[in-house]
């Protein structure tokens, strides 16, 4: 039931693993190839039955509950298979081939004409030959199919996936390089020289059929007009007659639990949502950038401020696309 993940509503597979670090990462279970272990501490009846079962001696009970010992654990998944409350669940699992298609075929009846499948991550394209086989199946089965990706992979990984994939929808965060390896650990070249080989993928053979860029507008890193304007002048530049539609992202700060349950901090962590006013000051710089205006569009939870009858500032949460 996404509705964030291209067009439609569609089913979303979050494949493990990415060779990026992002510092305002909400996916953080997925950076990760291996599986890991969650505590949520609203299921869990106290009862110490995972503690015992542990074969590595990993958890442990205290006054604050269930503590991971993340040396020790791994991930082997038989507390989660023991606690009676389900307070305990293993992020990651191995599906073949055939399951998997199964299991997203069961909602086929929801995606309508624009719906469909998208692969997103982490990094799906790390996974290339699996994700290639996936859509190649669910392709087959009149079902589209979305790319989302960073573009941090190495060229064979997009061109094994690309002749299956309807959409590519495709991360640019940051064009300064020397940033965007601070914000992310490293620089945008390989990122910048693929989107440009997608583009021409779609020229010549027609797949992906269509490009979407996507910038995660995140304070105090990428939410500045220079940044948006130098983005939209490479999409003007490079790819203004493929890409058909730039969304800013706004700064989404709902995974801070997904962090705690892990046992990761997050420098984003006392960050607030993003003002209303600022997103569509941005939308306009990158409306001015060079890009036909028409592709530009902003989307996510913001805060709006207003002066209420006392004077006082009210925040109302909302979603703008």
């Amino acid at each position: 039931m996404s509705t964030e993940d291209g067009p439609g509503i569609r089913t979303t597979v979050f494949f493990k693993g990415c060779g990026l670090r992002c510092s305002w990462c909400h996916n953080p279970e997925s950076l990760d190839r291996r599986p890991e272990l969650q505590w949520l501490e609203v299921k869990c009846i106290g009862c110490g039955i995972c503690v015992e079962a542990c074969p590595d001696g990993a958890l442990s009970r205290t006054d604050s509950g269930i503590v991971i010992n993340r040396t020790l654990c791994r991930a082997c998944g038989t507390c989660a298979d023991e606690c009676p409350s389900t307070a305990l669940e293993l992020m990651g699992r191995k599906w073949t081939l055939d399951r998997l298609v199964r299991e997203v075929m069961k909602d086929a009846s929801f995606f309508g004409m624009n719906g469909g499948v998208t692969a997103s991550g982490g990094e799906a394209a790390l996974q290339a030959p699996f994700v290639s086989a996936f859509f190649r199946e669910v392709r087959g089965r009149g079902v589209h199919t979305a790319l989302d990706t960073s573009g941090h992979c190495p060229w064979e990984s997009l061109d094994t996936v690309l002749p299956h994939t309807d959409l590519v929808l495709y991360d640019l965060k940051e064009i300064d390089p020397a940033r965007h390896k601070e914000f992310t650990g490293s620089d945008n070249m390989l990122i910048l020289k693929n989107l440009e080989r997608v583009a021409g993928s779609m020229r010549e053979r027609l797949l992906p059929r269509e490009i979407w860029i996507r910038t995660p507008v995140i304070p105090g890193a990428t939410d500045r007009e220079d940044n948006i304007r130098g983005i939209g002048r490479f999409i003007a530049d490079r790819l203004g007659d493929v890409v058909t539609r730039w969304e800013l992202c706004a700064f989404n700060n709902l995974c801070r639990d997904k962090y705690r349950r892990l046992g990761k901090e997050w420098s984003f962590g006392s960050a607030e949502l993003m003002e209303r006013e600022t997103l569509e000051a941005l939308a306009g710089a990158a409306r001015s950038s060079g890009v036909n205006p028409d592709i530009v569009h902003w989307s996510g939870s913001t805060r709006l401020n207003e002066k209420s009858d006392g004077g006082r500032e009210t925040k109302k949460a909302m979603r703008v696309c």
